[in-house]
This record gives C-alpha cells, structure tokens and sequence, in this order.
C-alpha cells in the first residue's frame, strides 16, 4: 500500500512540473491582458480567444481545418517514412551505398524548407501534390539520418555472432540490425512527424485556400486575431498529441530500451 502511494505521489509531482510553465504563461496572458499592459487588438484575452475556440468547435470550422492538415500530412510522412527507413537500411548495412548517397543528401539536407516551398509550388502548383511534397521533404531526412546512425551504431560482435551462424542478409537485418536501430528510428519518426506538422502549416499560410494554416494566415489578414491565437493553440494541442502518440508507439515497439 506504502509503495502504491509512493508512485502516486511521484507520478503527481511529475505532473505538477510538467504544468508549471504552462500555467505561469497563463497568468501571465490573463494579467498582461487584463491589466491593460498589453492591448487586446494585439493579445487577446483568454476568454476571447477561448470562445473562438468553442465557436469554431460547434461549426467544425477547426475540425474541418485541421483534418485537412491531417489528411496532407498522412500522404507525405507516410512517403517519407517508407523511402527514408528503406534508403536508410541501405546506405546503413553498405557502405559504398552511402558514400553513393550521403553528400548529395548532407547537401539537400541543408537547404531551409522555406526554401523549397517556392520550388515546389512552380513544380506542382499550389494544390495538394505541392504540399505533400514539402511534408515529404520535411519528413525524409530526420527519418533518414536516424535509421542510418541507428544501423551503423548495432552491435560489431552481435554481426559476427550472425555471420559464424551464416545468416543471409535478410535474417541479419531482422534479428540483429533492426532491433538495434528501432530506438534510433523512433527517434527520426517523432522527429520527422513534428517538422512535417510545423511544414504543412507553413506551407498553407504561403499557399493554400484550406487547411489550419491557411486559416491562420486568412484571419491575420482581416486581423481577426482570436481566431489567430485559437489556430495556434489548436496547432500546438494537435503537435502534442500526435508526439505523445509515437512516443507511446516507440515504447510499445521497444520493450527492451524500458530498463535502460
């Protein structure tokens, strides 16, 4: 009983740390606000930008704006995630694979996404295939990057233990590589799923005629800035679940890294 109340307390004043902050950026938007330290044309009260919310709830104004998001981002991580894992096991497992590939993608790698946005739009256009794209490309490389350092960083001697048993290149991957690159490979899916988030909603402020940052970007404009503040919260609500989601994947798909 003693030891159950132990990990209540302990999992409650993890809680309370994790809530600091958010509550002290709280307080300190209701009493800038409210104080008339800050006007509301330029930060609006909480309760404002809360009824937006509930208002645009009811309407499925928001739900409506962020399954499109949603939708774009299942095309293009999805991509990503199938050629850079793939591509990923190939330049990890040979070497002159990755000698072929990694300059030209260090290269690529470099170039802000913002930069690729007008690239793509005079590519694909400004419809859905010039979004996918930006997700794609915002998605690839941290899946790429990982899943290589994940297969190089496995284990010389559990390789030799697979050769002295003569296991082909298939039973060598399934049994040796990929169990010691799926913590690395979680790591760039969670990264990558968080860029693709932060692409497709820079990339439908810069063109699109839907979608949560288009939202954002058209309210700016008729500086409707509640339904500003209440696309950004939604944004950020959206983020956090879809991080607690893979995190819970990856722990669920690596049982072993638990006592590490």
């Amino acid at each position: 009983m003693y030891k159950g109340n132990n990990v209540f307390i302990q999992k409650l004043l993890i809680f309370i740390n994790m809530i600091i902050l958010p509550v002290i950026i709280v307080l300190a938007w209701h009493f800038a606000t409210s104080t008339g330290a800050m006007s509301t044309l330029i930060l609006p009260k909480i309760s404002t930008v809360l009824e937006t919310l509930k208002e645009q709830l009811g309407n499925g104004t928001l739900s409506g704006d962020i399954g499109i998001s949603l939708s774009r981002i299942a095309k293009g991580y999805a991509l990503a995630v199938v050629v850079g894992i793939l591509l990923g096991v190939l330049m990890g497992m040979n070497k002159f694979a990755n000698r072929f590939f990694m300059l030209t993608f260090t290269a690529i790698r470099q170039i802000p996404m913002i930069a690729w946005v007008p690239i793509l739009i005079i590519w694909f256009g400004i419809g859905e295939e010039s979004k996918v794209a930006v997700i794609f490309l915002a998605a690839y490389f941290p899946v790429l990057v990982n899943t290589v350092s994940g297969i190089e960083r496995t284990d010389p001697k559990l390789i030799e233990v697979g050769k002295m048993y003569h296991l082909n290149c298939w039973q060598q991957f399934t049994k040796i590589y990929l169990p010691s690159a799926l913590p690395s490979i979680f790591v760039g899916l969670k990264l990558g799923l968080s860029v693709s988030w932060m692409a497709v909603v820079g990339a439908e402020m810069i063109a699109a005629t839907s979608g949560i940052g288009f939202r954002i970007n058209d309210a700016r404009s008729l500086m409707q800035y509640p339904v500003v503040f209440a696309g950004i919260i939604a944004i950020a609500v959206v983020g956090v679940i879809m991080d607690l989601a893979i995190s819970l994947i990856g722990k669920l798909c690596t049982p072993w890294e638990k006592g590490r």
